[in-house]
């Protein structure tokens, strides 16, 4: 079967190859008859756009990249499922990939969208404006999520953050008030923007009511379940307990709680639970986990939102870094909810 070409849709209408492209995409400046017609004869003849070379004399590749360090997870789900409402809602596409938070990964994903891509949305612990150059070359827009990038400010480089560290501090603070003075933490890794940022709130809230930060109580993860599921292990191991437990992650408190309810210990009773994002998860597990809420797919909604800003000229310039609130989710895990 021949195929069909913008040419003899053209032809068969009876109109030029420009009237025919200014229909398909969407132009106002189409009578609306002559719209009418030739979108018929497309349809008649069953003619599919060959978006490629529309992207091609366009000079926009219509897709935006993301890349993130894990793709199974509910939190990166759901930034995913915000990222790829605007998307689509732009008639664009999305690409994402996992770097696995390897240097040498990331550079690898960057490096094979670099050229594909109209616009970047990025969540990795590992950056650095080098890695970033040949986009930033390109005038790319970037959008850094949760992550800090190391000796740049570019204009076109643009952060979306949570706040991290005020989450953090209202939840351990909570405990504090409801007679928890022994609390412990599970940690994220050691040079994760979001876990460093949640560790300072847990120390500054026990500091703030001149708590003791007893750093047996202090539990290496790495936002995995499994890692919840070890400190709970290392945690009976403890003879003096501490009375609550802070998780930096809902995954890691879902994986504590697991082990804790295996080894016959009651939640909140025996130890009081918080964990941090509410993911969907968190309000169906058995207690019912205390969080700190984050709006988890509006942080990809307000990140491509930016992307298509930039796109579209509409920054005037100005790239504003936007820090989102959290509030805190009391449910059955704490005990005071």
């Amino acid at each position: 079967m021949k195929n069909i070409t913008i040419k003899d849709v053209a032809n068969k209408a009876g109109v030029s190859v420009a009237t025919v492209s200014r229909v398909i995409n969407n132009s106002e400046f189409v009578i609306d008859d002559t719209r009418t017609h030739v979108l018929k004869i497309v349809k008649e003849l069953r003619y599919t756009p060959n978006n490629l070379a529309r992207s091609l004399s366009r000079k926009k590749n219509e897709s935006i990249g993301m890349l993130l360090p894990d793709l199974f997870s509910e939190f990166f789900s759901e930034v995913i499922r915000g990222v790829d409402q605007v998307v689509k809602e732009n008639k664009y596409h999305l690409f994402v990939s996992s770097s696995h938070n390897n240097k040498d990964d990331i550079e690898a994903a960057l490096n094979m969208m670099r050229g594909r891509v109209d616009g970047l949305i990025i969540m990795s612990p590992d950056l650095d404006v080098d890695i970033l150059n040949p986009l930033i070359a390109k005038n790319t827009p970037v959008v850094i999520l949760n992550s800090k990038l190391k000796n740049s400010n570019h204009k076109l480089i643009n952060y979306v953050s949570i706040n991290n560290f005020e989450g953090a501090f209202n939840i351990v603070e909570h405990l504090i008030k409801h007679n928890h003075k022994d609390i412990a933490i599970i940690k994220g890794e050691e040079e994760n923007f979001e876990a460093i940022e949640r560790y300072n709130g847990y120390i500054n809230a026990m500091k703030k009511y001149n708590l003791v930060v007893n750093h047996k109580y202090e539990f290496h993860g790495n936002f995995t379940e499994e890692s919840g599921y070890e400190a709970g292990e290392k945690y009976l191991q403890l003879k003096n307990k501490p009375t609550a437990i802070f998780a930096t992650n809902d995954s890691m408190a879902i994986g504590f709680m697991i082990k804790i309810k295996e080894a016959g210990l009651d939640i909140p009773n025996d130890i009081a639970v918080c964990g941090f994002d509410d993911i969907p998860i968190s309000k169906y597990f058995t207690p019912k986990l205390s969080t700190v809420h984050v709006p988890i797919s509006e942080i990809g909604l307000i990140a491509a939102n930016k992307i298509f800003d930039s796109l579209n000229n509409e920054t005037n310039g100005s790239f504003i870094n936007t820090l989102i609130d959290t509030n805190i989710v009391l449910r059955e895990s704490c005990g005071n909810h």
